[in-house]
């Protein structure tokens, strides 16, 4: 299936004066997409190793669906449901994501580039090792999400209810959560850089607080949790 990839202006981060990537506000119409007109239907199974490009996959109930090592580039992929994917060693440039439901399956060692996934369920999935950047979620909700031991960079959380995700051993730079509510979320052992939870409209961390160097949070925030930070530092706080 491979096709030469449309000549279109990759515009979809903004520079600020640190050096640091802020992504432009999501694309939330697949008309606006700038390779839209280029989307052809996919009806098919999805398969091992194969290059998806300019694929349009929607509304379809996918289970078990087998694509280790495959690569899908300037696509879109709505209304569907999978069950049990299997996209290890995946890799995602340039993918528009919409109204989808993941539920369980492996995405580990999973690649992604400018992605984009909106109002979408994300459930059990185990992502662990994975390569992401420059990725928003927007309006998802996103259950016992496994990172462990992955690499994020200029990765945003927007508006999502976030609960149960495993950030164990990553590396997180520049990775946001604007409106999102983080419930039991686990950092241990994690490498922040740049990673900011202000925006956070709940922040609930089961494990890890003592690996939030590099984090920045609010007063109100670091006062919420502060019984939790005086555990994890051995601290009896008695009146």
């Amino acid at each position: 299936m491979d096709t030469p990839l449309s000549p279109y202006p990759r515009k979809n981060l903004i520079s600020k004066l640190d050096g640091t990537m802020t992504p432009m506000a999501a694309i939330t119409d697949l008309a606006a997409l700038p390779y839209a007109p280029y989307l052809q239907p996919h009806t098919g199974e999805l398969e091992r190793g194969e290059h998806y490009s300019e694929i349009h996959l929607d509304g379809t109930d996918l289970d078990e669906p087998q694509a280790t090592g495959a690569r899908f580039s300037e696509s879109a992929l709505t209304g569907l449901t999978a069950t049990n994917a299997t996209l290890t060693r995946a890799r995602l440039d340039d993918v528009w994501i919409s109204r989808t439901r993941w539920i369980g399956g492996t995405w580990s060692e999973t690649q992604m580039l400018n992605v984009t996934v909106l109002d979408s369920v994300l459930a059990g999935l185990q992502a662990y090792g994975s390569t992401w950047r420059r990725v928003t979620f927007q309006a998802c909700k996103i259950d016992s999400l496994n990172l462990r031991g992955s690499t994020l960079h200029d990765v945003e959380f927007r508006d999502c209810d976030l609960t149960e995700a495993d950030f164990g051993d990553a590396t997180l730079t520049g990775v946001t959560f604007p409106g999102t509510t983080i419930r039991r979320a686990r950092f241990s052992k994690a490498t922040l850089k740049k990673v900011d939870l202000r925006g956070a409209r709940d922040l609930d961390i089961a494990q890890g607080w003592d690996s939030l160097h590099g984090a920045t949070i609010t007063g109100i925030q670091l006062m919420e949790s502060a019984h939790a930070l005086a555990q994890t530092l051995g601290i009896t706080v008695k009146d």
